[in-house]
């Protein structure tokens, strides 16, 4: 093996890494999160000895343009734009951002995640990161980590978000794929345009992104009914 596709091959590994790592891994995650120990509401609850977790979930329109997420099982609720398309998983949800496909553009991939896992915080494992940083979302501070790597004319770039309470981690995660112009067939002026829609597509839904995981809350599940004191039906 030559030493251009020994290059080029580490560097597919590292764009493996960030992606795959960054976002399957997470959502992959076979450990249950058990109590916290300062109220939060502990994630994946079970019902009935099922090894399934029950989601306990609801959307609301809060405004013209935003929408609310609260999921009760696992313990929080976020706002997010409402034309993005909401997937629940069994530890968190997936949001697709739609991308106007009446502009020049070559923008494939925008989705964003968040997952509840048990255990300690950690960034996958990167040899590249772009910046590193913090955000206060009221009175927790989260970690922030960016990445962006190219590969044979496609842009991978990610940003991610952490937040551990307790025994509990709440990882935030933003991914954008861009493809070459010359996968698209575009040329002269139309790159040019391209590469500023490019640029502008990802940094709203990015910006959109971060607003969303700074309108993070707990959120408490309903108490329910004490059968110990329940009286018996007559």
């Amino acid at each position: 093996m030559n030493s251009s596709k020994r290059s080029t091959l580490t560097v597919l590994i590292i764009v493996a890494i960030v992606i795959v790592g960054g976002i399957i891994w997470f959502g992959n995650s076979s450990s249950a999160p058990s109590p916290s120990e300062d109220g939060v509401t502990s994630p994946l609850a079970v019902a009935n000895g099922s090894s399934t977790p029950v989601a306990v979930s609801e959307t609301v329109k809060v405004s013209g343009s935003l929408s609310e997420y609260q999921n009760a099982e696992l313990g929080f609720s976020v706002k997010y734009p409402s034309s993005w398309e909401k997937e629940e998983t069994n530890a968190g949800v997936t949001f697709i951002v739609p991308v106007d496909k009446n502009q020049v553009s070559t923008v494939a991939t925008l989705q964003s995640n968040i997952q509840v896992l048990s255990g300690k915080c950690a960034f996958p494992p990167v040899t590249s990161v772009k910046d590193r940083g913090t955000i206060t979302v009221g009175s927790d501070s989260l970690d922030t980590v960016s990445m962006s790597n190219t590969v044979q004319g496609r842009t991978y770039s990610n940003r991610m978000y952490s937040l551990q309470k307790s025994d509990i981690c709440y990882m935030f995660s933003f991914a954008s794929i861009t493809l070459s112009p010359s996968s698209k067939g575009l040329s002269g002026s139309n790159v040019t345009q391209a590469d500023n829609n490019n640029k502008a597509i990802v940094s709203t839904a990015d910006s959109d992104f971060t607003s969303m995981v700074k309108s993070f809350a707990f959120v408490s599940t309903p108490a329910g009914t004490d059968e110990t004191k329940a009286a018996p039906a007559k």
